[in-house]
């Protein structure tokens, strides 16, 4: 079974470390080294349709990287596309929803199948449209964050209201809602207004019992800044 390790403070490296027969598959691009026991090739995971709604749920890549051990073992390093954290995710007794662009690497027994969400959810919740992806199977997957990364719980009854932008995984079995204000009440326009004015926008409000990880830095807020400064 591949061994996953982040290694590195700042902007880290994910380590993997493959025996003889294993194989992970990744995100395409994210592949920085890897020693001559092992193989390198672009595959649709599950194929053309489920490459399809992946691609439009989360924001991947049509063709992933498949690594695998066929000489010998050997380790490889890999790296997200945007600089910040990676947490590793054990998958199998719990599932996870993943936020768009959050996921790097997964082993192959770990299956990132796509799933319908509701109206509102697609159109507020920045989680990949009317579709999301889910993982399934047994395992890891990594994903990553812009910034640090930290591991929030949810209890029944101590609910949790997190920005949109700065969530990057979440337990399945949470119920979560987007809201257009932090505020529990005060009317359509009066949420709207307070959103405006304390400049969160849309939030999400998850319940239930599972753990959210979430990132320090807002990736939209980040790319509009740069994009303004090169003007």
């Amino acid at each position: 079974m591949p061994v996953f390790t982040v290694t590195g403070d700042i902007d880290p490296f994910l380590h993997v470390s493959m025996t003889r027969g294993d194989t992970i598959y990744c995100e395409s691009g994210a592949m920085v080294m890897m020693e001559s026991a092992l193989d390198l090739k672009g595959k649709m995971q599950g194929g053309i349709g489920s490459a399809l709604m992946r691609r439009f749920a989360n924001g991947e890549s049509f063709f992933q990287q498949h690594i695998e051990a066929v000489r010998g073992d050997g380790d490889c390093l890999l790296s997200p596309t945007l600089p910040g954290a990676m947490q590793i995710i054990d998958v199998g007794q719990h599932q996870y929803l993943l936020s768009d662009g959050a996921f790097v690497a997964a082993s192959a027994r770990v299956e990132l199948k796509v799933r319908t969400q509701s109206l509102g959810n697609a159109l507020f919740a920045d989680s990949g449209g009317f579709f999301v992806t889910e993982t399934s199977g047994n395992g890891q997957v990594v994903v990553s964050g812009f910034g640090s990364m930290h591991e929030l719980m949810v209890e029944k009854g101590k609910d949790i209201t997190i920005d949109n932008s700065h969530v990057v995984a979440w337990d399945s079995s949470l119920h979560y809602t987007p809201s257009i204000t932090t505020g529990t009440s005060g009317g359509f326009f009066g949420n709207l207004i307070n959103s405006q004015t304390s400049g969160e926008g849309i939030v999400l409000r998850f319940s239930g019992n599972g753990k959210v990880y979430i990132c320090s830095r807002n990736r939209a807020s980040f790319q509009a800044w740069a994009a303004g400064g090169a003007r």
